[in-house]
């Protein structure tokens, strides 16, 4: 008999084929099983034969474990997505289920590891004014050991090194075809609470400051939202937060005003890592552009066509941490023992831990402020956390 504390094969099913993208006739087809078959087991009607599971497994690269493994300890519910209103609800599906094996994999490789976690400030009051929102990135960048006033030279090592995992999300397009599957999805996130494991999870795009703003639209919701899960509006908090965290308030009220061309917006984004139709909502936002200035820099923008392609490329940022545990545990190449271990797909750990396209970067600083994860001085990290 089940217990409640074992996993269902039948559910684990139903999670492959969201990871793939199939339908259960799709899946049928190139595992040499029926449709019905796949029906009655994840509807629970009846037990899957050995057999059946494994011409399912050795179809699609995946571990005979993976039918067993428990879920991630990341509830559905509690997930927060960055994404437009119009995504694809079977898309949303597809991406919680990728998440939630991420998260499943992030949580065992940071616990094995003992990597420490992240010391995040955390909001509890019901309401949170703008001002409040202002704070809590102030107190944020503290807990990043990020300068108070300064750009944000690489956000993603920032993270990384306090703890919170980040994650790219590809997802495998079953039909083979060019384009984006992920369908106006940016990013999704959980933590699970105060010392415990907290993960980002984005979706990498051609602009470096997309991606920026996503990951700090996703850690605002980590610190206004985890203890606040029925906030009015999270998603404007988030952004709020997302554009305070890059920008602080005070060099915001300096730099961003409405003397400023498109020009000079262009400059403040090769120092900010921010797009310029981000920092003018900023400088609305912190009172020194008006409705009208705003709409007339918009109308700019469309004129020139930078709506859609601004000028000035910002770097994009890779995570390191994932891959740099995966490879300490499992060796120079990981994803083989590690896909077996942790009962997980080699092509969903390779999107989630990617392999850095310079292996020697994941030993050197990048910056004075980026510097990329060090697996040797972790202790020393959490002892200044302790003091």
């Amino acid at each position: 008999m089940q217990t409640a504390l074992e996993a269902s094969p039948g559910e684990r099913l139903r999670t492959l084929r969201d990871l793939l993208g199939l339908t259960g006739t799709a899946l049928a087809g190139i595992a040499g099983v029926s449709p019905s078959w796949i029906s009655q087991v994840e509807t629970g009607a009846r037990e899957p034969s050995t057999d059946g599971l494994q011409k399912i497994a050795g179809a699609t690269d995946t571990p005979m474990g993976f039918f067993y493994v428990q879920p991630s300890t990341a509830p559905l519910d509690s997930l927060r997505f960055r994404k437009m209103a119009s995504a694809s609800r079977t898309v949303t599906r597809r991406v919680s289920a990728f998440y939630q094996e991420g998260f499943r994999v992030t949580e065992e490789v940071i616990t094995r590891a003992e990597y420490p976690t992240p010391p995040l400030p955390y909001a509890t009051e019901e309401h949170l004014s703008e001002d409040d929102i202002e704070e809590f990135a102030a107190v944020t960048r503290q807990a990043l050991r990020l300068a108070a006033d300064k750009p944000i030279p690489h956000l993603t090592r920032a993270l990384e090194r306090s703890g919170v995992a980040v994650a790219p999300i590809v997802l495998p397009d079953p039909s083979g075809e060019a384009g984006n599957p992920t369908n106006k999805h940016f990013g999704v996130s959980y933590w699970a609470g105060i010392s415990e494991t907290a993960l980002i999870s984005y979706f990498p795009g051609s602009a470096g400051d997309r991606d920026r703003f996503t990951l700090a639209h996703e850690l605002g919701h980590l610190v206004l939202h985890t203890f606040r899960p029925r906030a009015a509006d999270p998603e404007s908090e988030a952004n709020r937060f997302a554009a305070a965290l890059l920008v602080p308030l005070e060099r915001a009220k300096e730099e961003l005003t409405d003397r400023l061309t498109l020009e000079g917006f262009a400059r403040r984004k090769a120092t900010w890592g921010v797009s310029i139709q981000a920092l003018i909502l900023r400088g609305a936002a912190v009172g020194n552009i008006n409705d009208a200035r705003k709409r007339s820099l918009y109308v700019q923008l469309s004129q020139r066509g930078w709506r859609k392609e601004e000028p000035v490329e910002v770097g994009q940022e890779n995570p390191l941490l994932l891959w740099s545990l995966l490879k300490k545990q499992y060796g120079e190449r990981p994803y083989v023992p590690a896909s077996e271990d942790l009962a997980i797909q080699p092509a969903v750990l390779r999107s989630l831990a990617p392999q850095p396209s310079n292996p020697s970067s994941a030993r050197a600083s990048e910056t004075a402020e980026g510097t990329v994860v060090s697996l040797s001085d972790r202790p020393a990290r959490r002892q200044r956390r302790a003091l």
